[in-house]
């Protein structure tokens, strides 16, 4: 497995860790990482993603809830809502990342840890997120803040 998949699945469980406690995760960042042991790349890599989406994750759940019409928010299970978050947060915040590649490992992160549904929620949700971007969605912008609000 590589390390920004691996980072991505780090990001999730501490962002699931964080629904679990009512939105407190842990008091420092290092406490995840004994939880959760990753090499220095993975954490590399992981570190903005969830400090990322914890800083913009009221804009982020307010996208979901936007789309998913029928479906109540707090219904979405725990992990097809922070795969959602995560693919989202990069879609929105992380130019370095084509949104196709967000929204591939998003689908498979929701195969593996969600249910026998989750592949299939996920992407529809992230398809529609897709639909408003303006930017290319099969290659990454040249970096220049990768966490600039659009």
């Amino acid at each position: 497995m590589g390390k920004r998949r691996r980072a991505r699945e780090a990001a999730i469980q501490y962002h699931f860790w964080r629904d679990l406690q009512h939105g407190h995760g842990p008091e420092r960042l290092d406490d995840f990482w004994e939880f959760c042991p990753a090499t220095l790349r993975v954490r590399d890599f992981a570190q903005p993603l969830i400090e990322g989406m914890v800083a913009h994750l009221p804009e982020i759940d307010e996208r979901i809830r936007r789309y998913c019409e029928n479906y109540e928010f707090h219904r979405i299970s725990a992990v097809d809502r922070n795969v959602l978050r995560l693919a989202i947060y990069e879609m929105l915040y992380r130019d370095d990342i084509p949104p196709v590649v967000s929204i591939n490992e998003a689908i498979e992160l929701a195969k593996t840890f969600g249910g026998g549904e989750s592949g299939r929620f996920v992407n529809g949700i992230l398809d529609r997120v897709k639909n408003d971007l303006t930017r290319p969605l099969r290659e990454a912008v040249a970096k220049q803040n990768s966490d600039a609000a659009k």
